[in-house]
């Protein structure tokens, strides 16, 4: 599915204070709920979601700040504030139970969502299972791009500002085993540009300072969740590959880890037919 035809298959929705984009699938079955990353948007999930059997109802919104969403200005985006937003989306289409699978930036977003699920309050919806793609799990292994150090530092306002299409499509080479065609990266591109969304780069970025912040819970509501989890994983990926997966596998013995040879940082777009398989 293009992108425009995503788009004109989801619709804004007002949660928690801003419209976001969200799109569901599926008249029945079991949820699963997708949390994309950084800096691409939710239509990273179209050719998984062609791909995946077994029928199922799915939930795919894009963040605050990316794809079709509102992107404001001068807003503190955050990681805690995404949780909030799909908490919401929850809430309003009536979900009780979902599987998650999270990429990147949402990997994070489903950190924190575990971490509430373990609270004492809890979160309100039952976790099924969490599925990570490669994301920066750890802090202390995540390995960032030069251009996204410069762009949380001081000078990001500069460097958003500057973003083209050329450097965004470099940047997600940089991290690609195998990326796909121009025209397809043109549409991502178009995603993150949306109402000027490149220019919230630097902002969007204040996520890893945020991991940081946040290592001792979200590090830990992984060892400590009853929730089970599983692990796909690109090897090739430069900022969290294969240095990554013997962590995992020492903190998380349980949990299966599906290493996919040949792959990068995308594996949904890389390797669509094996995630499928891998997510049963």
């Amino acid at each position: 599915m293009n992108l425009d035809a995503w788009w004109a298959s989801g619709e804004r929705r007002r949660l928690a204070g801003h419209e976001i984009f969200v799109r569901t699938e599926g008249d029945a079955g079991a949820w699963t709920t997708w949390l994309h990353g950084f800096p691409t948007s939710s239509w990273d999930w179209a050719p998984l979601l062609e791909a995946v059997e077994g029928g199922g109802r799915h939930l795919c919104l894009d963040f605050l700040g990316f794809g079709a969403s509102d992107k404001p200005a001068r807003h503190p985006y955050a990681i805690v504030e995404q949780a909030d937003i799909i908490a919401a989306a929850w809430r309003e289409l009536g979900i009780g139970s979902t599987r998650l699978v999270a990429h990147d930036y949402g990997v994070s977003v489903a950190q924190e969502l575990l971490a509430r699920a373990g609270d004492g309050a809890g979160l309100g919806v039952e976790l099924t299972e969490v599925a990570f793609l490669n994301g920066g799990l750890f802090p202390a292994l995540h390995r960032p791009l030069r251009v996204q150090r410069l762009l949380a530092g001081p000078a990001g306002p500069l460097l958003s500002r500057l973003a083209t299409e050329r450097t965004f499509t470099q940047g997600l080479g940089e991290v690609m085993a195998k990326p796909p065609p121009a025209e397809e990266l043109h549409q991502h591109w178009r995603a993150f540009s949306r109402a000027g969304g490149h220019r919230r780069a630097h902002r969007l970025l204040r996520y890893m300072a945020e991991r940081r912040a946040n290592e001792a819970r979200w590090v830990g509501a992984l060892e400590a969740t009853a929730v089970p989890l599983r692990f796909v994983w690109g090897p090739l990926d430069p900022v969290s590959g294969a240095h990554v997966v013997p962590e995992l596998r020492r903190r998380l013995p349980g949990s299966p880890v599906t290493v996919l040879d040949g792959v990068g940082h995308y594996p949904q777009l890389e390797a669509t037919a094996e995630v499928a398989a891998a997510l049963g």
